[in-house]
Order: C-alpha cells, then structure tokens, then sequence
C-alpha cells in the first residue's frame, strides 16, 4: 500500500481532523526559564495547522476499522513551522496515539527537544517525551527532563529537570528540581524541590517555589542581597514581592543588620488613569548602635487631571539627622542637608501656565543655624505668559508671583512681584537682534520687623537689554571635509540703582559665575535682589563639524563681563563691586584621537585674582568594556581633587575596575574602591572593596561587595554594579 493511500486512509478515520497536535507550545519552556515570552504572545493557528504532512521511507500497515501503522526507514511529521523526526514511528488505534522511537527530535523557530522516545495522544492533544533534552534558542538556554509532557492547552510538566544557560559540556552552574509545572496562558509555573548549583557546589534550596512565566507578574520571594560595611556589621536582604493588582505591587524587605537590629522596609507602588505613584517606609525597632527607634517615610505621588491640571506630592521625612549617615549607604545620601516636601499643582499650554506650591524642609545638618534654615512657602503661586506677534513686530511675556514665607525665627511675610516684559525679536540668516525693555515690581507685606522698620516696602524699577549675535561659517581644506563656525554673542544690560537694603532675602542667592549667568540680565538668582548695572556681556564659540556626520569635533567658547559703572546693591553682610570687569569664562571640548574625548571649563580673573574655579576631565573608551577617566577639579578656598577611575579588561575573562577620589586641599582620601570581574559565557563575578567618607563631619567606613552573576537567572549577593556605575563615568553594567 502506498503511503499516500495510508495517510488517506488514517485521515478518513479521524487522526488527522483539524487535531492541535502542537497546540500545546514547547516554546512554554522558553517561559518557565524567564526569556521574556509572554502567552499573549504565543503564535496563533494558521489555517492549514490542522493538516499533518507525513514523510516516512517504508509503511507497513492494515485497514478496517481500527487501521493500524508501522513506519520505519526516517519519519518526519511537519505542521506549519514545526517539525518531529524519529527513526520510527507506531499508530496505534486503540490508545490513539503515535509513538514515536529513536532519536526523535522536535523543532520549532525557538526551541528544540530530543528523546529516545515520544507519545503522541490525539484525543487529549498530550505530547509526552521521555528522557527528553531542549535548548532554547535566546541565551544558549538548555536543559534535560526524564520526562517531559505537554498538555492541548499548553501546560507543561517536567519531572526531574535541569536547567542551565552554559555551553553543553559546560555546566558551571545549573538549577535542579524534583519537578516543574507551568501554565504559559495564566502565566504561573511552581517548582518543587529546588537546588541551585555553582561549580557543583549547591548555592540556594527551596522546598518549592511559584514564580511568574513570561511578562506576568507574580506574589513570591526575591533573590537575596548580602553584603557588609563598617558601621552596621554584616547585612541580608530578603526582599518578597506582592502582586496586589494588575496595577498595584509592593515590596517588603526584611533588612538584617548584626550591629544595629532588623529594620523593615517596604515599597507600595500604584497605577491608574490618573494617579501614580510610590510609598516607601522604613522602621529599625531598636537601633542597638543609635539607641533608638528609627524610621523613614517617602511618599511620591502624581496626578494628571482630565482638565490639564497636574498634581505632584513629594514628601520625605526620617526619624533623626544621623538617619541617612547611618542607613543610606552612599555619601550623595549621608550629605543630605535639607529633606524637600511639597505639594504642587500646574497648567500650561502655549501661551500661559499657572503654578501652585506648598513646600516645607526638613533640615538635617545640626550646623545650619535656625535663622538659616530655608523658608517654608505657604503657600506659593505663580503665573506666566508669552504672547509672540502680540503686536507687529512685539513678543509680549509677563511672569509673576505672590508667596508666603514662613520660619519659626526672622522675618516672615508676603511677597508679590510681577514683571511684564517687551521685546522686538528681528533675525536673518546668521544674525540676530534682539531689544527689550522690562518692568519689574515687588511688595511686601511683613511680620516680626524689627522695631521702627518698615513692613511694607516695595521695589520698582526698570531693565533695559539688547541681545545680538552672528553666526559665520566656513568650509576648512584637507582630505576630510570639515565645517568651521565662528559665534560671537553680546549682550547689553541697564538696570539703575534702587535702595534694596530694607528689603528681606527669602531665597535670593549669588550664584557662582557660568555662561549660563553670564548672559542673564540679573547677577542674583531670585527677586530679592535686582542687581543694578550698566554692563556689556561678550563670548564667541567657535565649532568645528564632521559634515559627513555632523559630529561635533571641537567645541570653544569664552566669554567675560565689561561693567561700564559700579554696583551697589548687595545681599546682606556684602560690599558694593567695583571692579570693571567679571573673571572669563572659557569652556573647551576636544574630541582629540577617535576615543579619546577633553573637556575643560576655567574661570580666571584679572590682575592678580588668578584662577576662581577650574574642572578638566579626560575619558578614553576605545571600546564598550574599557573606559579610563582622570579628572581635576578646582574651586577657590574651597576644594581642590583629583579623580581617577578605569574599567579594563586584563584578560578576555578578567576585568579591574576602580576608582580613587582624593582632596589635595584636605589631604585625605575622599573614595576609593577597587575590584575584579570575571566573565564566563553563561555567568560572572564581581568583587568590589571600598572606602569612602559616610558622614557630614568626614568619618570613613569600609565596605565589601560580592555579586555573582548568573546569566538567564539572577544576581545574588551585593548591588555592586550599582556602586560601579555611579563611580565610573561611561561604565556599562552588563557583563560583556
């Protein structure tokens, strides 16, 4: 009998009728190993997958009621894209299935599985594999199962598994199970029995687990952080994770530190069509060093209303003022000075935008005095305006503002400001000139004056400017053709002289000098100060372009102030200026050789004043996993450091990396840290020593970090990448 004949046969009697006989998906493995495939994204059905193609090289079989099949000489069964091979194959009419022996083989775009030995059952959809072996194909994910089977509905059992994404031959690490069941469409797997396994050595156990398949999220354990530093001894993690909703999860970590106690910390985070959100609080009982309880809580919230309006609600506040030094783990946290509250809503669209604030501080630092605590603002509101073309030729703006500034000590109150402002923009091809006149008036309504002071003063005066500037350009000779810019810029600023002395400083500061503020028409920041002046800014940039890419190979500009009168307005306890001129400002970027990029900002006075503040930096990244960088900073009386840090590799598995971070004007070591990774192709280690300054008054800690890596699985151990990638610019985390 032919073989065309017999399948005809076999079909005539109901074997092949639009059967699912892949509609239980392999690719679900993919799933169960967490390689990102959700079941929503599972192929769907062709119209012809309810057709099985046979290819076989010799059949003997028998017709009747049940027809029976033997294949033998290669046996391929294909439907759509996937594809079962075997040595032989056995209808059997009575259990209605197809057994397949002998190097049977399945395949699909993304998986593989091999056996000796398979059972097809058509009624019930089951494909059962014994001594089954897969590999996936993202990550080199492979693994083996003494049994394998795979339901109508996609549900997946594995009995006895391992599972690892090493190179066959290669089983650095792998997990093992007594037994792992998965549903893809619910997006649920559990596994019992579990045994992690590093260089044979077993690593975690659990009894059983349940875990997320694919992009579902799910309630569970995470995996555990360890580490330790100086001040708190030894520390664990153990975070759970709570899926509470689709759109609301949280975090409780249960936090062990063996010099201090157990503290709790937890993350609830929310998402709706208006509302967002995070919640975090942290509570160490009874800090055995501090002596106390300690405790945080930060609340980050923000609305966004059908009517345009947003809301945002930022809230911080911790227990004591040693809370970040001692818990925060980083000097960025330990140097926390003043905790941000506010609640704030705005509104904008093209022309107007509205702004109303609450906002209070919490201070940390026991130095700042209470008279120089900052401001509490009761609130703030502030509107704006821009109406371009308002007249032929005109651009109208306006900004204003009315607060209420509250302190426990000093003078508090109300004030109000409002500067409407006109100006003629004209501009061409490579020009542009731009005059405008302003008006600038504020009143305040005070409290807690001294005796005989006025508590209602006010301010009113005009502010003049013109701003113009060119833009040349130039084709440079040479083999690669390049692009020359050259950018002058100057602005023209009036402002006259008005007595500001009885006037409070809410919030008005003098910033520190920057090109930025070089080209601004008020040398305060803040409307407490207006300064008076009558001075002429001038800088020029010049640039040099790849007109093939447009990179920006060069990039120079400097610029200084000409003060055509002196300045008498002041913030309190300061002199009046005399100078005629500003320091320079000059800021270059080189792009010097492919990877090797400069960049160096310098403020220098006149005469003898010498440099103000100076900062160079030199990367070199010759490839994505090396980056060397030296820098050097400088400011006045105040600080002068050096900087190095590097990630390199030392061999095609080893990587040093390291950082070190010293203050020439203190003589001490502000950070260092050094470390090595190792790199595998299926994981990676990381170990990291550091010191660095934890508190405000320069105490140092040690630390010590080990993170291994395994690839298609999880981290375990300390964050150290984190630490790695915030201490050297241009490092990339991910293990190359």
């Amino acid at each position: 009998m032919s073989t065309h004949h017999l399948i005809s046969a076999i079909a005539s009697a109901g074997l092949l009728a639009s059967t699912p006989l892949f509609a239980a998906e392999p690719l679900a493995c993919q799933n169960a190993l967490g390689l990102g495939l959700a079941s929503e994204d599972l192929p769907p059905a062709s119209a012809d997958d309810g057709v099985i193609e046979f290819e076989t090289g010799a059949v003997e079989g028998s017709l009747g009621s049940l027809p029976t099949a033997n294949m033998t000489g290669g046996v391929v069964l294909r439907r759509g894209d996937r594809l079962v091979g075997a040595d032989s194959a056995r209808y059997d009419p009575v259990q209605r299935a197809l057994y397949l022996d002998g190097n049977v083989r399945y395949e699909d775009p993304s998986s593989e599985i091999s056996s000796d030995a398979a059972e097809f059952a058509y009624d019930s959809g089951r494909i059962e594999f014994a001594g089954a072996d897969f590999s996936l194909g993202a990550n080199n994910s492979r693994g083996g199962a003494e049994r394998l089977l795979i339901s109508q509905t996609g549900e997946l059992q594995l009995d006895d598994v391992f599972y690892t994404t090493c190179p066959p031959g290669s089983n650095d690490w792998e997990l093992q199970a007594g037994d792992i069941d998965l549903n893809p469409r619910e997006g649920v797997g559990t596994a019992r029995n579990i045994r992690l396994r590093f260089q044979g050595v077993p690593i975690l156990w659990a009894p059983y687990i349940s875990f997320p398949v694919g992009g579902a999220r799910k309630s569970g354990i995470l995996p555990p952080e360890i580490g330790s530093s100086g001040r708190s001894g030894n520390e664990m993690r153990v975070p759970w994770y709570w899926n509470i909703a689709p759109n609301y999860d949280a975090t409780i970590t249960p936090r062990l530190l063996t010099e201090r106690g157990v503290q709790l910390q937890t993350e609830f985070r929310y998402l709706t069509r208006l509302h967002d959100g995070e919640v975090i609080a942290q509570y160490l009982p009874d800090d055995k060093v501090f002596d106390d309880s300690r405790e945080l809580i930060s609340v980050r919230h923000r609305t966004l209303f059908d009517n345009g309006w947003r809301g945002l609600l930022n809230l911080r506040d911790v227990s004591d003022n040693q809370y970040f030094e001692d818990l925060g783990g980083s000097l960025s946290a330990s140097s926390t000075v003043n905790l941000d509250r506010h609640l704030s809503f705005d509104w904008h669209n093209d022309s107007l935008s509205y702004y109303l604030q609450i906002q209070d501080f919490q201070t940390l630092d026991d130095v700042i005095t209470p008279e120089e605590e900052p401001y509490r603002r009761l609130p703030q509101m502030a509107f704006s305006g821009y109406w371009p073309e308002s007249l032929p030729g005109l651009t109208a703006s306006i900004n204003a503002e009315i607060v209420n500034f509250d302190r426990d000590v000093g003078v508090t109150g109300w004030r109000a400001n409002v500067a409407p402002r006109l100006e003629l923009p004209i501009a061409g091809s490579g020009w542009f000139f731009n005059p405008a006149v302003a008006w600038d008036y504020t009143q305040y309504e005070l409290d807690n004056t001294a005796p005989g002071s006025d508590d209602s003063p006010s301010r009113s005066l005009p502010i003049g400017s013109l701003d113009t500037g060119l833009v040349f350009e130039r084709l440079t000779h040479g083999n690669t053709p390049r692009m020359q810019t050259l950018e002058p810029r100057l602005l023209y600023v009036y402002v006259p002289y008005r007595d500001q002395n009885a006037l409070p400083v809410f919030d008005t500061i003098a910033p520190d000098l920057n090109l930025v503020q070089l080209f601004r028409t008020n040398r305060f920041l803040g409307v407490d100060r207006i300064g008076d002046t009558e001075q002429i800014s001038m800088g020029v940039t010049s640039r040099i372009l790849d007109i093939a890419s447009g990179e920006e190979l060069v990039s120079a500009t400097i610029g200084q102030t000409r003060y055509l009168s002196d300045r008498q307005v002041t913030l309190p306890g300061g002199t009046a200026a005399n100078n005629e001129s500003s320091d320079y400002i000059a800021e270059i970027r080189f792009l010097l050789y492919k990877h090797l990029n400069f960049d160096f900002g310098h403020q220098w006075g006149t005469s003898l004043n010498g440099t103000t503040q100076s900062e160079a930096r030199l990367q070199y990244r010759p490839a994505n996993n090396k980056v060397f960088n030296i820098a050097y900073r400088y400011r006045r009386d105040s600080l002068e450091q050096g900087d190095i840090s590097w990630s390199w590799p030392v061999s095609s598995q080893w990587n040093f990396v390291g950082r070190y971070n010293y203050s020439f004007r203190d003589d001490a070591v502000l950070e260092q840290f050094f470390g090595l990774e190792y790199e595998s192709c299926c994981w990676g280690l990381r170990v990291v020593s550091r010191r660095h300054i934890s508190t405000r008054d320069g105490t140092h800690d040690s630390s010590f970090g080990l993170q291994l890596v395994l690839k298609g699985m999880s981290s375990i151990g300390t964050a150290a990448d984190k630490l790695l990638e915030r201490g050297i610019l241009g490092y990339s985390a991910d293990l190359r």
